[in-house]
């Protein structure tokens, strides 16, 4: 597997198997580089009260409100979120745009299935309280739920399509080769013995008559 084109390009089609496997790629990526960086950043700024490895913290990077108030740990969370977040998102967005690919959709179906319901959580609290907000709130719900159904549950399309081949096309037919084809076996074979020539016994002259 080319694993540059797999994790950080964004054409062609993954399967879920592969999704899932970026996604615990990006998680253990994420642990490692950010106790890497918190060691000498904690000696720097101090150590925070406890550690978040989620993606979702792009958000917080982006929102002015998150920098309020900090302490000097704070800070050093911040700069481990702004050094290690563009690999991680590069990785889960070249991984979920060809994913959707797989299912026949446009990498920009990105933007309603993660974007949208992440920037609702981010400035929730600071909408104001109004019947008018719940149906946001529903609309971010469903377009959370329905992207997580359609990344990780739902088998993309057959076949080929405007992305590229099924990416499980080779791979069945290999299964179903190996299922099909068994090895010759020697032992099972039976030995054909050639039959000599000579005349049948009625005719055969007995020497001693």
């Amino acid at each position: 597997m080319d694993w540059t084109w797999y994790l950080f390009g964004f054409k062609g089609r993954i399967n879920r198997a592969k999704y899932w496997l970026a996604g615990l790629i990006i998680g253990c990526w994420m642990v490692f580089l950010m106790l890497l960086l918190f060691v000498p950043i904690g000696y720097l700024f101090g150590w925070p009260e406890k550690l978040n490895f989620s993606i979702e913290n792009v958000f917080a990077i982006i929102d002015p409100e998150s920098y309020r108030g900090l302490s000097r740990p704070d800070i050093g969370v911040i700069i481990v979120n702004v050094l290690t977040m563009p690999l991680f998102l590069w990785v889960f967005f070249a991984t979920s745009v060809k994913r959707l690919h797989d299912r026949g959709r446009s990498g920009w179906w990105i933007v309603p299935f993660y974007i949208v319901p992440g920037l609702y959580k981010q400035f929730a609290e600071r909408l104001p309280d109004s019947y008018w907000v719940l149906p946001l709130a529903l609309i971010a719900c469903v377009l959370f739920f329905w992207g997580l159904i359609e990344l990780y549950f739902l088998r993309g399309t057959k076949w080929t399509n405007q992305f590229g081949p099924d990416p499980l096309g080779k791979e069945q037919m290999q299964a179903r080769a190996e299922r099909t084809t068994k090895p010759w076996d020697q032992q099972s074979e039976i030995e054909m013995v050639p039959h000599k020539a000579g005349p049948p016994p009625a005719m055969r002259v007995n020497p001693g008559a």
